[in-house]
């Protein structure tokens, strides 16, 4: 006798698209009010109606207005990993995670990420969750790294991952302050601020 208790994988397949495309339908919509009237001026009603959707189905997606957000800045996540695992052999973890950088920046970093880490900085109750948002990412980066250099000390990636992930915030807030920057500017500035860590770390030895 058949099972029909079961779903079919294939319409496991056909509910997990629709839940993905519904997310990102919410947020995609969340990101533009925000952008447009400010983080605070928008409400859980607005962002449901934009989306088409319930605001209990907001709810089932995202536990608060803040989430999407973090949920938007955590697509940086995937292509920096990826950009890891997929360097050539001969490199060494300091040129993979140079090299990953700029890789996944070239791949997110656009004017409406600009925009977004803009109204992160400007509004407390995003900016408090912030910092979440990096050890998460510095979490993520250290897993890719000893994924790939299992023969690495694991103490030394952890450290590595930490440094690369605070430049990063620091050169995100650097590239936020300085004037004049286009996304064209994006390699060039980051292979500067990888210049400037390495000599500071080669001045402790």
């Amino acid at each position: 006798m058949k099972d029909v208790s079961r779903t079919p994988p294939a319409l496991e397949g056909r509910r997990e698209r629709k839940r993905r495309e519904t997310r990102a339908r919410i947020a995609d919509a969340a990101i533009t009010l925000f952008l447009r009237k400010g983080f605070t001026a928008v409400t859980v009603d607005e962002i449901a109606e934009a989306a088409d959707v319930s605001k209990r189905t907001f709810f089932d997606y995202f536990p608060a207005k803040e989430d999407v957000v973090i949920a938007w800045q955590d697509k940086f996540t995937g292509p920096l990993t990826e950009a890891v695992a997929a360097g050539p052999q001969s490199e060494a973890p300091v040129q993979a995670v140079e090299r990953a950088m700029l890789d996944a920046l070239g791949k997110t970093a656009t004017p409406e990420s600009f925009a977004i880490h803009a109204l992160v900085q400007g509004t407390p109750a995003l900016a408090a969750r912030e910092q979440h948002k990096y050890v998460l990412l510095e979490t993520r980066l250290f897993e890719a790294l000893h994924a790939r250099y299992p023969q690495e000390n694991p103490l030394g990636l952890r450290l590595l991952a930490m440094v690369v992930i605070g430049a990063l915030r620091i050169g995100t807030e650097e590239w936020q302050s300085t004037e004049g920057l286009k996304p064209e500017d994006i390699p060039s500035f980051t292979h500067k601020v990888f210049r400037m860590l390495w000599r500071q770390l080669a001045k402790l030895r």
